[in-house]
């Protein structure tokens, strides 16, 4: 299986996210969320259907095949791990969005598994709720004084 670029990983994340609430994505709406033309996108879909990523026939509804599902997927969690990170460091919605969408496609893989164990650490901390909690509202205060002119 060939590696893909960042772009193709961006058209199979539309597609997994169109065909969550359709079953089935059009050009129109794979262009749409990837901000390109339909013609780039039928571009693409031929490169990704050549390389079997997803099923991809003229006039007909796009989707991604089991290779597909299993990238993208991949892709959008580490997007959310990205995004739910910098979210804990405070860093605004909007800003961590566009950041996570970076880093989601920059990073080492032992690198993204290490983020995801400190979301997860931090977010599941039942047994130590108070410690996390506390630390959080220190770190808040923290970036709040040190955002601030002195």
């Amino acid at each position: 299986m060939d590696e893909l670029t960042d772009r193709e990983e961006d058209y199979l994340k539309a597609i997994l996210e169109v065909t969550k609430t359709k079953g089935y994505a059009r050009i129109k709406d794979i262009a749409m969320k990837v901000n390109v033309k339909p013609a780039s996108a039928v571009g693409m879909m031929k490169k990704l259907s050549k390389k079997k990523y997803v099923n991809y026939q003229k006039y007909e509804g796009i989707t991604l095949t089991e290779s597909g599902m299993i990238h993208a997927e991949a892709i959008t969690l580490r997007h959310e791990i990205f995004k739910k990170f910098l979210r804990i460091i405070c860093v605004p919605d909007q800003v961590a969005e566009k950041d996570a969408h970076i880093l989601e496609h920059q990073l080492d893989p032992k690198t993204i598994i290490q983020f995801k164990k400190f979301v997860e650490f931090i977010t599941n901390a039942t047994e130590r709720p108070l410690i996390v909690s506390r630390l959080m509202e220190m770190f808040k205060k923290f970036s709040d004084e040190a955002d601030r002119p002195n």
